[in-house]
């Protein structure tokens, strides 16, 4: 398998390399969100439209062939490698390692018009469903369904918004003007809703933060008001009212950012009050076994509020190397983190956590860590390989590291409960409540001999945040805590693990954190043009220290 992977390698980096001497991207996708509302007309046909959701979450080579291109976790992964907390050996089988590097990732790129088709595409498939089903002459179970759709339609909003709003960073700073001459600053995407017109859509110009949460919030009232009459209530690769509530709790911390709007109290109180509706319907946390399971470690859906569920059918898995699982276990035979695109955690990060942690475990302990020789491994052959900081977080479904038509069959969380604990507690730190949130969390599920030690309110909102990217690493979220609060990049020290390009040290948010918005968008969007992101690539020089 690794003979197969070296060959598609090569492959598809020369046609890769190919496409990206064009320029920018020729093919151009479609803008104006068209749905076809005929397809109401049945329950069967509605449930159709409701399944291709969650079913293109693991749409392979969807654009150019390119092996970063497997669906909604190549997102998460994207978001994760531009933060410190996700290091990644220097590997040529790295498809990410652009973003990484902050190389290449400007608006001409296949990079950039990844992420933008992906999320189009993601939000043309909720508008279809919406679009086909008719609120006044619809059935109960219709409305239901019509509430999962507007529940994954929030979803990709709130992505969207957060990774393509302009923020001052060091380099493009408060004031900045983008190369047009143009303050986009907190212009988010356009909006594309159900019905849209071409002319629309030809013309559909960035809207505000506030403008787009007032929409989103909008789709989450009327799915809070539905999702529960969905006759698939109960499958977790679809959202449910505890879903909904988790969205609002996100929505509500990204508009309370870092506390300068005049809102900011109204926000933390919501998003509070909204993380505990999501606790009280979420089920449980995972527990330790649930965690360090190396047949079972998250790559099972029963253990969160919403994942996404890949078959033996799904494309993805038929590729054996472009899915999950090759990508985010470092325990298998066939994928590509296996073969040398081996994911770390950051080395600082790793030394904070207390040995007495369980999830300290997830990694691999250095030579002379407390825990070195204390993991679980599929096969000591792993355990040698494997580099030290290297993941055990996310298992082969079933322990299966030799065979991709089962190892791959996994599932990844698009929420789990413990990250609304951590909202609930930064939320409530940030309106003045004390560390009793956090310190009952991690001394009941985490860490019965946990200690928060912080003295000030600043060090406890940091601890909560800490403990959340913990518990959240891998996961594709804690890239918008970084963007949202301000939060420096430091991948440059002694002791690092990061890749020698990749050691930049920021001051606050990182300029690449604002996600650049393709020029095949603008060529068929004119209130777009002249309102672009300024491109961050190569904006940022690495740390050389010792």
């Amino acid at each position: 398998m690794k003979t197969k992977i070296s060959t598609l390698f090569v492959g598809m980096g020369v046609a890769a390399a190919s496409l990206m001497t064009t320029g920018c991207i020729e093919e151009t996708f479609p803008t104006n969100g068209a749905t076809e509302d005929q397809l109401g007309a049945s329950s069967k046909a509605t449930e159709a439209l409701v399944w291709a959701m969650p079913a293109y979450l693991n749409t392979p080579l969807s654009l150019a062939d390119n092996h970063y291109e497997w669906g909604y976790g190549a997102m998460m992964h994207i978001r994760d490698v531009m933060t410190t907390d996700f290091a990644v050996v220097a590997s040529g089988y790295d498809w990410f390692a652009n973003w990484a590097l902050n190389q290449n990732i400007g608006s001409t790129t296949g990079r950039a018009q990844y992420i933008w088709n992906f999320y189009w595409k993601s939000i043309q498939t909720a508008n279809n469903l919406i679009a086909a089903i008719n609120e006044e002459t619809a059935t109960e179970a219709q409305l239901g369904m019509l509430g999962n759709g507007l529940a994954f339609r929030a979803m990709y909003n709130l992505d969207m918004a957060q990774m393509f709003e302009f923020l001052p960073s060091d380099v493009y700073p408060a004031g900045t003007k983008n190369p047009s001459g143009n303050d986009v600053t907190n212009l988010t995407v356009p909006i594309i809703k159900d019905g849209m017109t071409e002319a629309e859509a030809r013309n559909n110009p960035r809207v505000t933060r506030e403008k787009m949460a007032e929409f989103i919030l909008g789709d989450l009232n009327k799915a809070e008001q539905y999702i529960s009459m969905s006759p698939f209530k109960g499958n977790k690769a679809l959202p449910d009212l505890a879903c909904v509530y988790g969205l609002k709790a996100r929505l509500y911390m990204w508009l309370a950012g870092e506390g300068t709007s005049e809102n900011t109290t109204e926000y933390l109180t919501k998003a509070k009050e909204n993380a505990r509706l999501a606790i009280n319907l979420g089920g449980a946390p995972m527990s330790k076994e649930d965690c360090l399971s190396t047949t079972a470690g998250f790559n099972t859906l029963s253990c969160w509020m919403w994942g996404s569920q890949l078959v033996a059918e799904d494309d993805a898995v038929k590729t054996g190397i472009i899915n999950w699982t090759s990508w985010m276990s470092n325990e298998t035979d066939f994928g590509y983190a296996s073969a040398g695109a081996f994911n770390m955690i950051d080395a600082s990060m790793y030394n904070r956590i207390a040995d007495t942690d369980f999830r300290k475990l997830m990694w691999k302990a250095p030579a002379d860590g407390a825990l070195a020789g204390k993991e679980s491994w599929l096969k000591a052959a792993y355990a040698e390989a494997t580099p030290e900081y290297g993941s055990l977080k996310f298992r082969p479904a079933n322990g299966a590291y030799q065979t991709p038509n089962e190892g791959a069959v996994s599932a990844y969380p698009l929420m789990r409960v413990e990250e609304m604990y951590f909202i609930e507690a930064e939320a409530a730190a940030r309106l003045g409540e004390g560390a009793d949130l956090l310190t009952a969390f991690m001394t009941t599920y985490r860490d019965s001999k946990y200690v928060c030690r912080a003295t000030t309110n600043e060090e406890l909102i940091d601890e909560i945040v800490f403990q959340k990217r913990v518990e959240l690493w891998g996961e594709g979220h804690v890239f918008f805590d970084y963007k949202r609060l301000n939060m420096s990049v430091v991948r440059g020290y002694a002791g690092t693990n990061h890749q020698d390009e990749s050691r930049f040290i920021t001051q606050g948010r990182p300029a690449w954190m604002t996600i650049c918005i393709v020029i095949t968008e603008q060529n068929n969007n004119s209130a777009l043009v002249g309102y672009e992101n300024p491109d961050p690539s190569g904006k940022y020089t690495p740390w050389v220290g010792q």
